[in-house]
Order: structure tokens, then sequence, then C-alpha cells
């Protein structure tokens, strides 16, 4: 069972700052140097200043000065933290990839930290291990949760959603539209029978990490660093309901490098692909990405290389392939795209170990379709895969057999903006 409570939350004196604009950033591990420094520029106050630290001018280490930063805004009335406890409801009207119009509810609590099993919290992804340690020190250092993780729960009976869009008929809290044009709106809920709702709808759920997998099992850590009970046991979540409307998922692309320059590999690989997968030459680029699955329900793969620049379509010969590949995996696991491609070809005929893939050595990724073109385009990569992504349904059977996909099997979109709400972890 989720132990899900309101917050005592650190936040913005949205009066003192501004408001939402100048201060909220997209997560960190979207941010690149000049991203940051326009974000920087926005506001002294801006969250990117201690979620994504660097040196002071007078230089130290860049998680101290995150946590000297944190302190010097609360002095200065930037930050200010409530002596009650709220949960936050937030809505997140966005413009899917797909160029639909969709708006996401969920609500911001804090969440007991919980072996990942059964019928409490389940991951959904493998992780990389470099960003655990960036935010371990960054939280060793603050003492907070300075951006939440995003998890998903099952509402069958609707209770939840039902208690949130009654939060929602005022004047949000504070609003922002961010740089992609997502609409960011939230509520404060601190009415103690809608807070008794929400804990009482949540109370049998069990939790699927979407997004987030590193900043949950880096606040698991800190909790047993700090040890006994008290905040630094709960940790910052954004809880959307699985049954949401607005709910998407959509998929990442894999790019590979190193086969120009190697004719034994790319040779390879163009025998396992003949071997495995019937091949289709498509009309244009615009056809690699796939719909799902074939129409007579093979797994299907967009592929294209720099060397031939023909959009190839790839549909798997037999399901038996991929089961004898992946035989000491699940049935659902067996027929995720990114697990087959990866079996497959990425630690087939390409070599990939599983440190490769961890560190992206000869591999990237990309969510967009024009992205992948343009970095083959460039040279940055030789061949890119373009997957159709996996269904909430098979993410849930995936997480419920108790083996975590591949990384970046899923995006989810929109990313849950930095600096709505801090968790104070002391």
């Amino acid at each position: 069972m989720a132990d899900v409570r309101p917050l005592n939350s650190l936040r913005y004196e949205l009066d003192r700052v501004g408001g939402f604009e100048p201060v909220l950033s997209p997560p960190y591990d979207v941010i690149d140097p000049a991203q940051r420094a326009a974000l920087a520029a926005r506001s002294p106050f801006n969250v990117v200043g201690i979620d994504l630290p660097e040196p002071a001018t007078t230089g130290g280490d860049p998680y101290e000065n995150a946590a000297t930063l944190l302190a010097e805004w609360q002095e200065a009335g930037a930050l200010v933290r409530d002596d009650e406890p709220s949960f936050w409801v937030l809505t997140q009207d966005y413009l899917a990839p797909d160029g639909s119009r969709r708006t996401r509810s969920g609500f911001l609590a804090a969440v007991k930290i919980e072996e990942y099993g059964a019928g409490k919290i389940r991951p959904h992804e493998r992780t990389h291990p470099g960003p655990k340690e960036d935010r371990l020190r960054l939280t060793r250092a603050t003492k907070t949760n300075l951006s939440p993780i995003f998890a998903l729960y099952s509402d069958a009976t609707g209770a939840a959603r039902a208690a949130i869009a009654a939060q929602v008929a005022g004047e949000p809290h504070g609003e922002q539209i961010d740089d992609d044009g997502t609409v960011n709106r939230l509520w404060r809920v601190s009415d103690l029978d809608a807070q008794a709702a929400l804990s009482e709808a949540l109370e049998p759920a069990e939790l699927l990490i979407a997004d987030g997998h590193h900043r949950y099992e880096t606040a698991r850590i800190y909790a047993d660093e700090i040890g006994g009970d008290g905040p630094h046991r709960f940790v910052l979540m954004d809880l959307v309901a699985l049954e949401d409307p607005g709910l998407s998922v959509f998929p990442t692309h894999r790019l590979v490098s190193g086969l120009a320059g190697d004719p034994v590999r790319a040779n390879a690989l163009r025998e396992t692909v003949e071997r495995c997968f019937e091949v289709t030459e498509l009309g244009s680029t615009d056809e690699l990405p796939p719909n799902g699955l074939s129409p007579d329900g093979r797994l299907q793969f967009g592929y294209i290389d720099s060397r031939h620049k023909r959009p190839l379509r790839l549909v798997l010969r037999d399901q038996a392939i991929a089961d004898e590949a992946l035989a000491d995996f699940p049935p659902p696991y067996r027929k995720l795209d990114a697990a087959v491609l990866e079996a497959l070809i990425l630690k087939g005929p390409l070599g990939l170990s599983e440190d490769d893939i961890s560190h992206f050595k000869g591999l990237g990724y990309s969510r967009n379709d024009d992205e992948a073109l343009a970095l083959l385009e460039g040279g940055e990569y030789d061949a890119a895969f373009f997957l159709s992504g996996a269904p909430i349904e098979q993410i849930q059977e995936i997480a419920a057999a108790g083996v975590n996909m591949p990384p970046k099997s899923t995006f989810f979109t929109p990313k849950v903006p930095t600096g709505l709400v801090f968790n104070p972890l002391s």
C-alpha cells in the first residue's frame, strides 16, 4: 500500500519572485549549457541555480554552492516554508508529439520510500549509474527534494480524479507557459476533507515510476544514510492516474555509430536484419516511425542509415525469434520493441555490451523524428532505428512481471517542471 501524504512545502513566494515564469526550469537532465545560462539570466532565483549547480564565482564545490543559494533565497524571502501540509494539483495543457492537444492532471505529494516490490512501488526501466551520484551529492548538500519524480497509479474507481477535479475550479496558485508551449497550472489543496479523499484513494495503489528512477534510488540511499524515521523517509512525487485521458507515452528512437569505418560490423548487421526481419522500402522518411505493430500483429521498426539513406520498414519474421533471444525474460518483455531491438541488434551484430548501453558508447537516443534524421545527416551517427513505443498496459505488465525495461524505453510527455514546490528532508 502506498503511503501518500501532503507536503510541508518549501515554495517560491510568487509575489516576491514575479510569478512562476522567471523561476521554473525543465528537469536538470534535459538542460544543455546554453539553456542553463538563459534560464539563470531570467532571475537570480531561477531554480536552475540550485538544481543544476555550478561553482560560486570564488570557486568551491557546486553542491555546497546550491545549499548556500537555497539558504540565501529563504533569507531573502524568495522561498517560504509552509507550516501546514498541502497537496498540490498540477494540470499540464500540452501539444503532444502526434500533434494533438491534451491536458494531463495529477498532484504533488510526499510518498514514503519503500523497497521496490509488488503492491508498493515499482520501477519500469534500468538506470544509468552517473546521474545517481550527482543527485545524491546534491541531496546531501541541500537536504531537499528539488524536483518531483513522475509516477503512475491505478484509479479504477475514479475517486482520486474526482477529488482532483473538485480542486481546480477556482484561480490557480500559479501558472507558467514553458518554452514548448505547455501551460502548467498549480492549485493548493489545503482542505482537510479533500486531502483525506486523495490519501484514501491512493491507499490501495501500487505506484509505477514513469520518470525519475535516478531520483528515487537517490532518495532511498539518502534515507538509509540518515537512518531512523523522519521527513527524509519521504520523497516528492507527481502522481498521475493511469486512466487520466491526458496521459500519453511516446517512443525514444535509437541511433548507432561506429558502422562507417567497420565493414565487419556493418555486414553483420545487414545479415542479421535479413535473417530476422522482412525488409520493405518506404516511400519517404515520413513513414519511418511505425504505428504500433504491423497489420498482422508483428513487431516492426523503421530503419535508415547514412550511407544508403533508404527508409526501410523492418518487420520481425516470427515472434519465436524474439522468444528465443529473450528466453530468460517473461512473455510481456519479449514483445517490447526496445527489448527485441536490444537483444537482436544492439547486443547482437553491433556487439554493444551492457556497459556500452549504460554509458552511451556507440549508442544515442532521440525523442524526435526530425532530430534523429538530422543527427544522421550531420554525421554524428551512422544508422537510426525508429520505434513505436510501449502502450501503458504493456508497461504495467512488464513491471508486474518484475523486470525492468531497457533505458529510455518510454518518453512520457510533458516533463514536470522543477521549482513548483520543494520537499524539505529535515
